[in-house]
């Protein structure tokens, strides 16, 4: 056996009532390699680092991790630690309610000679992990009052405080990350490597396997399809052997000539943004770009009526709106899709079939008493229209990949027939099939006459998608490009945009 190999999997198969999630998988990784993980939503990648980690056991075939030379196999997650391994889950899971020293040091609190917490070495040692990823707080922030954004850094981060690393698993690490902190995350993988240590990176965006990644394996319905070097593979190839066709260009969709106005916003102000003004019209893409604490979210929030609004004003088809709750903003025909659908957007523990009628109880009902014949055909028929894979509309969501829980949401939205939709991360934790099938959702729904505003971190997918995009820094506009300069400008100049380096004036002068 090769000295240098860390981990091995062997024939490893995973049975779970009526479905089979992984037929057989076998590969080895060794010290200080980057394996990239890629394959579409149910290919048994999620399924396979539980198997890693412990979490989950094999129901055939065996993992086994080399320590010091001592082959020792993985028989749950507390022992999986023990050994160096340690993983950062798709879904940011950390204790929200306490201090990021506390979550840092979770389990293995530093005691004084009294035998007291010792607040001080924990905070200082927690800055010096702060200062290390760059993130800015301060250690007795809460995680609860930070954004979504800087939780998935500080379960990252917390990686880095632990003394035994041998394995570390990223699933989706950049999903809920800007552009300067995906480059502070390279960074400290490459540091891992460096010392030694082995790397599984998971992520749906396959630019990043070819940058940081030394090989990758292909994953397919749950069955191993091969392990190729990064150099000797492109996206292209990827995306053909996880999907079985080939993809030249997701962002293609049909583009519709704007209609009348749908939504006209005014000066808007609050707390998170200043002077706020765009429009949106019929069969129009509007996307919205920004880092963290840009504003986006915090203006759609404001516009759905979550947050207040100090200042400004919001026109819904030519009429001034004051929306009081998110519910008023449903029966005025906005829908609004959450960054974090896990939190938000989702009943986890609950049927597609209820997550699908959520938001539309009223309209299946009469004196309270719920239809269920209603419910069950929309159901049935929006898991038709917009494709949910799932053996029945009784399943729990909980059970269904990232890429058709994020299509629930949508069937969810979509039940009230929405003239206005906004989706803020839609493509968060999706593979590259469901992506597509999304955006053909975007598509259909545009030639229905519907207004769509995006809001990504996601640079690519902001610009490939709209027909004009905001970008917002700092709480206000900091520029507007229009679909033909979009084609002309570059990513770089949009990213110092956003960095508030330079305003849209210069670039604008240039792509004209």
């Amino acid at each position: 056996m090769d000295d240098n190999i860390l981990l091995k999997i062997e024939g490893v198969v995973k049975t779970y009532p009526g479905v089979q999630a992984l037929k057989g998988i076998t590969t080895t990784i060794k010290q200080g390699e980057v394996r990239a993980l890629v394959g579409e939503n149910g290919a048994g990648k999620s399924t396979l680092i539980k198997c890693i980690m412990g979490v989950e056991t094999p129901t055939e075939g065996k993992v086994e991790i080399n320590c010091d030379g001592v082959w020792k196999s993985v028989k749950n997650a507390v022992e999986a630690k023990a050994l160096g391994m340690h993983a950062n889950y798709q879904n940011v899971n950390i204790a929200k309610n306490l201090s990021i020293a506390e979550n840092y040091y979770l389990g293995r609190l530093p005691k004084t000679k009294l035998g007291t917490v010792d607040w001080t070495t924990m905070y200082e040692d927690s800055q010096k992990v702060i200062d290390k990823f760059q993130l800015g707080v301060n250690p007795t922030a809460t995680i609860a009052s930070l954004p979504v954004a800087l939780q998935a850094m500080v379960t990252i981060s917390k990686i880095s405080v632990n003394e035994n690393i041998r394995l570390v698993i990223f699933d989706e690490p950049t999903a809920l990350l800007e552009n300067d902190k995906v480059e502070t995350l390279f960074h400290y993988i490459k540091e891992l490597k460096q010392a030694g240590v082995s790397i599984i990176y998971i992520s749906h965006r396959l630019e990043e396997i070819m940058e940081i990644c030394d090989t990758v394996t292909i994953m397919k319905d749950g069955t191993y399809v091969e392990t190729k070097d990064v150099a000797e593979v492109d996206k292209d190839y990827l995306i053909s052997k996880m999907v079985g066709r080939d993809m030249a260009d997701i962002y293609n969709i049909q583009r519709q000539n704007p209609g009348q106005e749908l939504l006209r916003v005014e000066n808007l102000s609050n707390s998170n943004f200043t002077d706020v003004n765009f429009s949106l019209h019929k069969g129009e893409i509007l996307s919205f770009f920004g880092l963290v604490g840009a504003g986006r979210s915090e203006v759609m929030r404001a516009i759905f009526g979550v947050d207040k609004i100090t200042a400004g004003k919001v026109y819904v088809k030519g009429k001034e709106v004051h929306y009081k709750s998110p519910k008023e903003a449903m029966i005025d025909g906005i829908g609004f899709l959450t960054e974090d659908r896990r939190t938000d957007g989702l009943a986890l523990p609950q049927s597609v079939e209820l997550n699908t009628n959520m938001y539309s109880y009223d309209m299946i009902s009469k004196l309270g008493v719920i239809d269920l014949k209603k419910e069950k055909q929309r159901a049935e028929e929006y898991r038709t229209k917009i494709a949910v894979k799932t053996p029945s509309v009784k399943q729990c969501v909980n059970n269904l990949s990232g890429g058709n829980q994020q299509k629930v949401v949508i069937a969810k939205l979509l039940c009230r027939n929405p003239d206005i939709l906004i989706f803020d991360e839609p493509t968060v934790g999706v593979d590259v099939g469901a992506k597509d099938e999304i955006f053909k959702i975007i598509e259909t729904l545009t030639k229905q006459g519907k207004g769509v505003i995006i809001v990504s971190s996601y640079l690519p997918e902001a610009m490939g998608l709209a027909d004009r995009m905001i970008v917002m820094a700092e709480g206000h506009i900091a520029g507007t490009f229009d679909n033909e300069q979009m084609k002309q400008v570059e990513e770089e100049d949009v990213l110092r945009i956003a960095s508030t380096i330079y305003d849209s004036e210069n670039v604008s002068a240039e792509v004209k």
